[in-house]
């Protein structure tokens, strides 16, 4: 099932996206009454409320009738990580990995939904992108273990998760360059687990004007997705609708040479295989 959050009309809604239309489970008054957006609805674990209420229903509302929101509209926790990808086969097959995963955080207002535009910062020419796989959490976890992780899982969603290089090259953290106003990116819609059954069979594709920049599938993570649920959750109690941002397979601009930056009048778009395609066109701030 394909979670969306939308506005609609002057009021925001949640649904169940079917190809191109929407079914509008804000249109029942149940779901008015006790859920306003769908991280209340993942905090009751209620999502098989909403897979019963969608069945047999038609969509009632077009993509075009509609602005999508972030999938989780006001997440409490954005928690990235870099430099989690291996190269290829051969260097994961090697083993080398450091002992710790490079952990940051992003603000929510860093990001933008899909088709929304991204913004080049007028202080930096050195817009990059990163898709990414996004985990979305569906349960309060705290010290959770590495093989109960999983069933903490709401589903998943495609990140950009935008950077901006010579800011984050100021000093030794990476919040500065990460967290620029509208520079990254998330959505179109939120896939429940159950359609996922292997998230590390995943094949992740981003597109800059139609050309393929980066391709790696999630088996090449160097920390999977269980560990590194396993790890936050060790110092941060994890609650339903926070997300958890993979990191990104090769090549970014900044691996290209000379470096292909984002521009003004670029369309970007991050491809999961089982998941969807979050587009975004570029503008100057």
């Amino acid at each position: 099932m394909k979670l969306v959050s939308f506005r609609h009309g002057g009021r925001e809604g949640f649904g169940v996206l079917k190809g191109e239309r929407v079914i509008d489970l804000t249109a029942a008054f149940f779901f008015e009454t006790r859920y306003a957006n769908l991280r209340e609805v993942l905090a009751a674990g209620a999502v098989d409320e909403l897979r019963s209420a969608a069945e047999g229903s038609e969509p009632d509302l077009g993509l075009s009738d509609i602005d999508l929101l972030l999938p989780i509209p006001s997440p409490g926790k954005i928690i990235l990580v870099g430099q989690n990808y291996y190269a290829d086969a051969e260097a994961k097959a090697a083993g080398a990995r450091p002992d710790h995963p490079n952990i940051f955080g992003r603000n929510v207002d860093s990001f933008v939904p899909d088709g929304a535009a991204l913004i080049k910062p007028k202080l930096s020419d050195q817009f990059d992108y990163e898709g990414e796989l996004g985990v979305v959490i569906g349960r309060r976890g705290r010290h959770i273990a590495e093989a109960d992780a999983l069933d903490y899982v709401a589903g998943y969603t495609c990140i950009n998760d935008g950077s901006v290089r010579d800011w984050q090259a100021m000093g030794s953290q990476n919040y500065p360059g990460k967290n620029f106003h509208h520079s990254g990116a998330i959505g179109p819609a939120l896939v429940t687990a159950d359609e996922i059954p292997d998230p590390a069979a995943l094949e992740i594709t981003t597109r800059v004007n139609g050309e393929v920049r980066q391709q790696g599938g999630t088996d090449l993570l160097v920390f999977p997705i269980p560990f590194l649920i396993a790890y936050v959750s060790q110092f941060a109690q994890l609650e339903p609708g926070d997300i958890i941002s993979t990191g990104s397979p090769k090549l970014t601009a900044a691996d290209m040479d000379p470096p292909a930056w984002l521009k003004p009048g670029d369309r970007l778009q991050v491809e999961i295989s089982g998941i969807g395609t979050l587009r975004n066109p570029v503008e100057a701030e």
